[in-house]
């Protein structure tokens, strides 16, 4: 039989958390029995093991609850500041000094003002994914669950504020065909995102605290080029 074979045959970590329980509450059965215990003293015993199986069990699975929460929302901010922040060709800060190349100096000086939140973006982004390593490292799990789920809340409603402002520029300026292209392309990842971020949200829900509902996270808009229209 090769490895594969035994790994089938492996007995889930939550059965082997509980099944202890049962194993003592049939062996102080049997004693009992063997030695005529009466009910009145075997009783509590067993109720008294069975509570506290029944408390083990019930907090290792909020415990694997939340630790499989905390694994999503690490997903969800490592993806925002891998595909959206930095220099990725898909963060909307680079999509707007893309605008340098027009020929229109307003447009020169709205890139010029987001080039200094791009950078805090990047620093905050930066500094919040490290602290969600060092606290995941520490074990800090439930307590700082809803204030992660608040951050790379917040975080990605000020991101998308320059979504929106770009797109009204788009609507009202003819930009050139590759910075469309190139926002379009955006536009369709960042909105898978969004419904990542939606159902993520939905499913924490469940297990913290949180005043955040799904639809808070807005989706953007497709630019559709002038031409087209």
């Amino acid at each position: 039989m090769i490895k594969g074979d035994f790994d089938h045959m492996k007995v889930p970590q939550s059965v082997r958390d509980w099944i202890w329980c049962p194993i003592t509450i049939t062996v102080m059965a049997m004693v009992a029995v063997i030695f005529e215990w009466p009910v009145s003293a075997a009783a509590p015993v067993l109720i008294t093991i069975l509570i506290i199986g029944l408390s083990l069990s019930i907090n290792a699975a909020r415990k694997k609850e939340l630790e499989l929460s905390l694994s999503r929302l690490r997903q969800i901010i490592g993806y925002f500041n891998r595909r959206f922040m930095g220099d990725s060709s898909l963060s909307i800060f680079v999509i707007i000094d893309s605008l340098f190349r027009t020929d229109n100096p307003k447009l020169w000086d709205w890139a010029r003002a987001c080039d200094m939140s791009h950078r805090v973006f990047n620093t905050w982004c930066n500094s919040f994914l490290d602290r969600v390593e060092s606290d995941v490292w520490a074990g800090r799990l439930e307590g700082y669950m809803s204030t992660y789920l608040n951050e790379i809340w917040s975080m990605n409603n000020h991101y998308y504020e320059f979504i929106e402002q770009f797109y009204e520029i788009g609507e009202k300026i003819q930009l050139p065909k590759d910075t469309i292209e190139q926002y379009n392309r955006f536009f369709m990842e960042y909105n898978a995102f969004v419904q990542d971020f939606r159902d993520c949200i939905s499913y924490f829900k469940k297990n913290i605290r949180t005043e955040i509902e799904p639809p808070s996270v807005r989706f953007a808009r497709e630019l559709v080029p002038s031409d087209q229209t």
